[in-house]
């Protein structure tokens, strides 16, 4: 099964988002509670980014770009969060 281009780059994307949403969420609240926002708001801007492009016709709607960025946004909180406990 291969993966299509533009799921890449979702998850690319979504690595960069919740590595930098992990870091400013640990900085600022507790390592629970931070790493509770940072994944919601992963999953908001994931899905409604998706949704916008529905509502508006701007873009394609695809719920695997979601699902994409969503699992790239995960690797970028357990990279954020290793990397701070790391150093």
């Amino acid at each position: 099964m291969k993966i299509a281009p533009d799921k890449w780059k979702h998850f690319y994307v979504g690595i960069l988002m919740g590595a930098v949403l992990q870091t400013i969420a640990l900085w600022v609240l507790t390592p629970l509670l931070g790493t509770i926002i940072a994944l919601f708001i992963v999953i908001v801007v994931s899905y409604g980014f998706e949704l916008f492009s529905k509502i508006t016709g701007l873009g394609h709607y695809d719920f695997m770009d979601a699902v994409a960025s969503v699992i790239g946004g995960l690797l970028g909180m357990g990279l954020a969060a290793l990397l701070i406990w790391w150093f």
